[in-house]
């Protein structure tokens, strides 16, 4: 039965890299911030608009807009949080069922925030992605998109990497070059898929992996 491999890790370690490394070797994978997008642009926008007025304009949701609504608001997010995270979790589980069906052996659910928000039951192991810290801080202040503070921000938000690392089946480390990453993403493959997950038969068999999440 089709596997399901969680991969997450920390802003500016290198997952959407990590990722596109996967899919190179044949490995489908679900994105779940593509999910996001795409929803704020199809039928999470009436809801949203609904909730936060003025933050989509043509059908489609302004990002700015929506995070000057949200940010510093914790009922505000909670309140996003729960009209986009059912959408996603049903375009994961019908990713899971659908490669299911076609008896795809290994598949990848790219996952930013996997343990912050309880989804460890959702996948059949987990893969983080890290990198050491002035490493993933360099990357991050290369980019020129945000502040020290923001990053900082960020971060705060996010479980700690070594506590990942902890919580990790495999690692993926990407400090050390392109190549050496990719090396480890074929020993990921080779490790699980000949591997028998659960995840994607509980949900073939009408089944919530999570009932109580």
């Amino acid at each position: 039965m089709t596997f399901v491999l969680g991969l997450t890790g920390s802003i500016g370690m290198g997952k959407s890299t990590t990722s596109a490394m996967f899919q190179k070797h044949g490995v489908p994978v679900y994105d779940a911030d593509a999910t996001v997008h795409a929803l704020y642009r199809g039928p999470a926008a009436v809801l949203i608009e609904q909730r936060f007025p003025g933050t989509v304009a043509d059908g489609v949701v302004d990002r700015k807009k929506l995070a000057a609504q949200v940010l510093g608001h914790p009922q505000a997010l909670k309140d996003l949080e729960a009209i986009i995270h059912p959408l996603v979790r049903s375009a994961e589980q019908q990713f899971i069922c659908d490669q299911a069906e076609r008896h795809t052996p290994l598949i990848v659910l790219d996952i930013p925030l996997l343990f912050e928000t309880g989804g460890q039951q959702r996948v059949d192991a987990i893969c983080v992605v890290t990198a050491p810290a002035d490493v993933q801080k360099q990357r991050v202040m290369a980019r020129n998109t945000m502040t020290e503070e923001q990053f900082n921000a960020i971060l705060a938000k996010q479980w700690p990497d070594q506590q990942k690392r902890d919580h990790a089946d495999c690692l993926i480390d990407t400090s050390q070059g392109l190549e050496f990453a990719e090396q480890q993403v074929k020993q990921v493959i080779d490790t699980y898929r000949h591997a028998t997950g659960t995840v994607a038969q509980a949900l073939l068999s009408g089944k919530d992996p999570t009932p109580h999440a």
